[in-house]
């Protein structure tokens, strides 16, 4: 027991340290080359706090364990939209680049819409569903990076008064941060659980808990370090890249790996609880979070709060399953 908390201790403390370079050499790069924050939030910072998922999903469809592949890619979708992004819009909205945003909410959306088209349609991910996911990935980066060269010719440096850092400290920053933000999401959930099973706590809580929240510690930890930091565009682009990463590549990795069929053990009314609230809820809540920021260009004070009760909402029902 001792053990486990003292590895819980150093997971969050690798956590926040990670949280706090990745952030400075994501920040750097952006300052640098003159891009917006929300690109590289929806990019480089993205593909870094999605590791854990990767790896938790890919293990977990390579052991056989499909409603976990399965379901943490939506549930990290769901949670990253109306937790983390909505402590963010809640505690401080502002306003955001609609022109930036416009490609990974499209993506998202695009991905989303075949991924329940499949769930709904088939109910089965076969290898080359996972293939077209991780084209989908593909096509997203390279329309991003071609978006991101056509900026500089427009995009000024802000003047933030932070210390310019040479180049090389920048990508360092963000490789070891990354690093870091990973090691620190197994060792919490890991001991995590260790801890709460000495305690009593009944499985299923544990996997409501430091399980699905545990993936998803990451993009946590770089929304308030980016929100401490200043730089809520980077915030809102890690979430948003991040559930797009969670659908095309967490997602199109486990599937690729080993196909799998859409878990059917909860059911809400007789129906497979997946399709009739998990599906339906992350479209609800992106939705919320996207469409009036792409319409007025800012986000607002409710729909962070809104996100929230959402959130207390799905999690109170999925006690009840």
């Amino acid at each position: 027991m001792l053990k486990a908390v003292l590895l819980f201790a150093v997971g969050l403390v690798c956590l926040i340290k990670g949280g706090d370079w990745f952030v400075d050499g994501a920040t750097g790069i952006a300052r640098r080359f003159h891009l917006p924050e929300l690109l590289i939030g929806a990019t480089v910072v993205s593909i870094g706090t999605t590791l854990p998922e990767v790896m938790v999903s890919t293990t977990a469809a390579i052991e056989g364990s499909s409603s976990i592949a399965y379901g943490n890619a939506i549930g990290s979708v769901i949670c990253n939209t109306s937790l983390i992004a909505a402590i963010t819009v809640a505690v401080k909205p502002g306003s955001v680049d609609r022109k930036a945003l416009r490609t990974p909410v499209i993506f998202f959306f695009l991905a989303a819409a075949f991924y329940a088209l499949i769930a709904y349609t088939t109910g089965e991910f076969t290898r080359p569903v996972g293939i077209v996911l991780l084209g989908g990935f593909v096509v997203y980066m390279i329309i991003t990076v071609v978006q991101m060269k056509g900026s500089n010719a427009v995009a000024e440096p802000e003047d933030t008064g932070e210390k310019e850092h040479p180049a090389w400290l920048d990508i360092l920053l963000l490789i070891v941060g990354a690093a870091l933000i990973a090691v620190g999401a197994r060792l919490l959930v890991d001991n995590g659980t260790i801890i709460a099973r000495e305690l009593g706590v009944p499985e299923t809580v544990i996997a409501l808990t430091f399980v699905a929240l545990g993936t998803s510690l990451p993009e946590l930890v770089t929304a308030i370090t980016s929100l401490a930091k200043g730089h809520g565009a980077l915030s809102l682009g890690n979430v948003i890249g991040a559930n797009l990463f969670n659908l095309v590549l967490v997602s199109g990795m486990a599937v690729t790996v080993r196909p799998f069929h859409i878990p059917t053990a909860a059911v809400i009314a007789g129906h497979n609880a997946s399709l009739v609230m998990d599906i339906p809820v992350m479209f609800a809540v992106m939705l919320l979070l996207t469409v009036p920021a792409l319409i007025r260009g800012k986000l607002s004070r409710w729909q962070g709060v809104t996100l929230l009760c959402i959130y207390a909402g799905f999690c109170a029902i999925q006690f009840t399953l």
